[in-house]
């Protein structure tokens, strides 16, 4: 399944040459380096719908899921303030890039865990602008995503191991304490 875009085989062939690797540090390693290149000369063009928000929460776009490999590349468009909880990824390696505007990532590190209850401790914030890429390779997956910019869309590529279609969000209750609550993520048309 794939969305067309200009530029879209590039993409691929880029993604596709690093999963080759087989090895999640190496993949990792390498995607990260070529989607910073990638988005720096702009030979791909995003969908047009990308860069539409959604007031009520960032939006998610499926751009392609590999039947070959099993990776899936979203985008996500995220309005002026708006971000996740502390979540995971499945355990699903992932690489991230800031398309355009820019993010704040904070990593946090498991502290404690206690049935549906976990406590956090939130590593230092990284201000990532366009062009910067990070990824998370699991365990070490727990972070926050936001758009602090108060009058900026931002938009960043993930490309995660597999379809990334569930997750683990924390709510907050007291403290550094959390609720864990399983998270169905929805996707919409690119």
């Amino acid at each position: 399944m794939s969305q067309e875009f200009s530029g879209h085989d590039a993409l691929i062939a880029t993604i596709d040459a690093a999963v080759a690797l087989g090895e999640a540090t190496a993949i990792t390693r390498t995607l990260s380096r070529s989607l910073a290149r990638l988005i720096a000369d702009r030979q791909v063009e995003l969908p047009a719908a990308v860069f539409e928000v959604d007031t009520s929460h960032y939006t998610r776009r499926l751009l392609h899921l590999s039947e070959r490999h099993g990776y899936s590349v979203i985008a996500m468009t995220w309005a002026p303030g708006q971000g996740t909880l502390i979540h995971d990824h499945a355990g699903l390696w992932c690489v991230e890039g800031v398309w355009s505007g820019a993010l704040e990532v904070t990593p946090y590190d498991l502290l404690e865990a206690v049935g549906d209850a976990a406590r956090f401790r939130a590593q230092r914030t990284i201000h990532a602008g366009c062009g910067s890429t990070g990824s998370l390779i699991p365990p070490f997956e727990y972070h926050t995503i936001r758009n602090a910019d108060p009058s900026t869309v931002a938009v960043s590529v993930h490309v995660y191991s597999g379809a990334m279609n569930r997750c683990t969000v924390f709510e907050p209750t007291t403290g550094d304490w959390h609720r864990r609550q399983e998270r169905i993520l929805e996707t919409a048309a690119a």
